[in-house]
C-alpha cells in the first residue's frame, strides 16, 4: 500500500521591534504617534503599578502578589488590539490588561489587598474576574465564546494563561471545543519560561507551545512577547479571524523578570546570567528606544509621563486603603445571584466569630 501524506504544518515566529528600537518596516502595523505613546504609557503604568504593589506587600499592606514585570508588551499589545465590546478572561498576572480595558486602579489594589470588592468589575469593563486556579478560565472563556456565537453577537473572547496551563486538561478541552465549534476566541499563552519553578522544557517535548493548536484544527503562532508591535499585529489579525469563527493560539514568548509570586524565591531555580540576558530585552526599554529614534516625543516627555503615572498610582493606593472595612456578608453576597442553603449556613457560622 502507498504511503499517503495526510497533513503538513508549520509554526511561524513574528518579530518586528528589536532591542535597539529598530523595526522591520515590512511587518510594522499601521500605528500613529498618538497610538504608540498610548501603548507606551500603559506599559509604563503597568510597570509602576507592579513596583508599588511589591513595595506594599513587603510593608504588610498588601497580600500575596504575582508580579508581571517583563510581560507588559504581551498584555498591552494584545488588549489594545481588541474592541471595547470584546471580552477578556485573565489569569492572575494580567494587571496591564485590566488597566487598558478601563479597570479603576484602586479596585485592582483593593483586590490584591485581600478585599474581594476589588473584583466588583464595572459594567463598562469587559473583563472576567482574576482566576487563581491554573487554566480554569480557559473553559469559562470558551463557554462565553460559544454563547456569543449562539446569540450571533459579534464579540471576540480572549483567554490569557501561562505556559504551565498548557499541561492541564482544561487547556486541551478548551482548544478542542473551540476548534470543533469554530468559536470566536483567541488563546493567549504568555510563555514566561517558568511555571513557578518548572521550566518549559519540563512542561513539554514540543518545540513550541504554539504548535499545540494544530491538533485542534486551527493555527498557532509564536510572537516575540517583548515586542509590543508584533503582539499587537498578530492579535489584531487573530481578532479579524475570530469574528469569522476561526480561533487562534498565540504564544507570546516572554520572560517573568520577578518571582512567581511574593512567596516565591526564583533564585533557587534561575541563574543571574539568564535574568540579565532577558533584562536586555525589556519591552518598555525597546519601545522607548523606538520613540526616541523616531522623534515621536520630546525629550521631557518620558520624565513627565512617569511622574504623572506615579502620582496616579499613589492616589489609587490611598483610595484603596480608605475603603471601609469589609462586612462579613460581602464575602458571600457575590458568589451567586442568590445565596443557597450552604452559603447561608457558612455565613451564620462565621458570624459567631466576627
Amino acid at each position: 500500500m502507498p504511503i499517503t501524506n495526510l497533513a503538513n504544518f508549520k509554526v511561524e515566529k513574528i518579530e518586528i521591534l528589536d532591542i535597539n528600537g529598530d523595526i522591520d518596516k515590512k511587518l510594522m502595523p499601521k500605528l500613529n504617534s498618538k497610538q504608540i505613546k498610548y501603548m507606551y504609557e500603559y506599559m509604563l503604568l503597568t510597570r509602576i503599578f507592579d513596583e508599588k504593589a511589591l513595595s506594599l506587600q513587603r510593608q504588610g499592606r498588601l497580600g500575596t502578589y504575582a508580579p508581571n514585570k517583563g510581560q507588559e508588551a504581551s498584555q498591552i499589545g494584545s488588549a489594545y488590539a481588541l474592541n471595547k465590546e470584546d471580552f477578556c478572561f485573565p489569569a492572575f498576572r494580567e494587571n496591564g490588561v485590566f488597566m487598558l480595558r478601563g479597570m479603576p486602579l484602586d479596585l485592582l489594589f483593593l483586590f490584591w489587598m485581600g478585599d474581594e470588592r476589588g473584583m466588583q468589575i464595572p459594567k463598562n469593563v469587559n473583563m472576567f474576574p482574576v482566576a487563581i486556579p491554573v487554566s480554569t478560565q480557559i473553559l469559562h472563556a470558551v463557554g462565553y465564546a460559544w454563547a456569543c456565537k449562539i446569540k450571533k453577537q459579534k464579540k471576540v473572547t480572549l483567554a490569557y494563561f501561562g505556559d504551565g496551563a498548557t499541561s492541564k486538561g482544561d487547556f486541551h478541552e478548551g482548544l478542542n471545543f473551540a476548534g470543533v465549534f469554530k468559536l470566536p476566541i483567541i488563546f493567549i499563552c504568555q510563555n514566561n519560561q517558568y511555571a513557578i519553578s518548572i521550566p518549559v522544557k519540563q512542561q513539554t517535548a514540543s518545540q513550541t507551545l504554539a504548535q499545540k493548536a494544530i491538533a485542534y484544527g486551527f493555527n498557532g503562532i509564536q510572537v516575540d512577547g517583548n515586542d509590543v508591535f508584533a503582539v499587537y499585529k498578530i492579535v489584531k489579525e487573530a481578532v479579524d479571524n475570530a469574528r469569522k469563527g476561526i480561533p487562534t493560539l498565540i504564544e507570546c514568548f516572554t520572560y517573568r523578570l520577578g518571582d512567581h509570586t511574593t512567596s516565591d524565591d526564583a533564585k533557587k531555580y534561575r541563574n543571574e546570567k539568564e535574568i540579565q540576558e532577558w533584562i536586555k530585552k525589556d519591552p518598555i526599554l525597546r519601545l522607548r528606544n523606538y520613540i526616541i529614534k523616531n522623534k515621536i516625543a520630546s525629550k521631557n516627555y518620558f520624565g513627565k509621563v512617569e511622574n504623572e503615572l506615579r502620582k496616579k498610582v499613589d492616589l489609587a493606593v490611598k483610595k484603596a486603603e480608605s475603603y471601609p472595612k469589609q462586612k462579613i456578608d460581602e464575602i458571600f453576597n457575590y458568589m451567586y445571584d442568590k445565596k443557597d442553603s450552604r452559603l447561608n449556613e457558612q455565613l451564620e457560622y462565621l458570624r459567631k466569630f466576627y
